[in-house]
């Protein structure tokens, strides 16, 4: 599946491996990540891609976020948009969706396979468009959960497809072991579609 000699890049769409990695019971080791993907190939990129909700004082994402800036990733963020839909419900949306479309987009003239952490059918035509440049499409999910968190276009359209949960092992930190600023990821990570005012914290 991977090869020494290729270039590769990580796009994670932080909402989505938050959700499918909470729903399999294990917390993301982002530096274990980081260094099993180092071992594949060389790694050019890691890009994690998340909305923030501005108007908090404090986001308790922030620790996560000024990490990886620090420690090899390429943290993609925007401001959480708040709007009343139909009914007058307050909702908050921060889809980052196109952001991680163009990065890809941008990347495929200069590496050899692109590595996507989500589930989002959305993202079909993106790696369509990626394979017929020429380049390799690994995409990340799980399909251990009820439902399954990735959707059967994007797996069917994906070079390669890895549950999540056979890389437990390597990329999983056992919750007991989190520091106290490393506690349950916040709402912000759940950004990845409408979600109603009383779900967030």
């Amino acid at each position: 599946m991977f090869d020494q000699r290729e270039k590769i890049a990580l796009f994670i769409d932080g909402a989505n491996l938050y959700a499918a990695a909470k729903s399999l019971g294990f917390d993301i080791d982002y530096r274990r990540l980081l260094t099993e993907f180092q071992s594949k190939g060389y790694l050019l990129r890691a890009y994690y891609y998340t909305a923030l909700a501005e108007d908090q004082e404090y986001s308790s994402i922030r620790p996560l976020i000024d990490w990886l800036d620090y420690n090899g990733y390429t943290v993609v963020t925007k401001p959480t948009k708040e709007f009343v839909d139909a009914t007058g419900r307050r909702k908050i949306k921060g889809n980052m969706d196109i952001e991680l479309a163009v990065n890809v987009m941008e990347m495929a003239e200069t590496i050899d396979h692109i590595v996507l952490f989500s589930g989002d059918g959305d993202f079909r035509s993106l790696v369509e468009a990626v394979q017929r440049k020429g380049r390799k499409v690994t995409v990340i999910s799980t399909l251990s959960t009820q439902p399954p968190m990735i959707a059967d276009e994007l797996r069917r359209q994906a070079d390669h497809f890895v549950d999540l949960a056979h890389l437990r092992d390597k990329v999983g930190r056992d919750p007991s072991e989190r520091s106290p600023r490393q506690a349950d990821r916040p709402p912000a990570e759940t950004f990845d579609d409408d979600f109603e005012e009383d779900e967030v914290l």
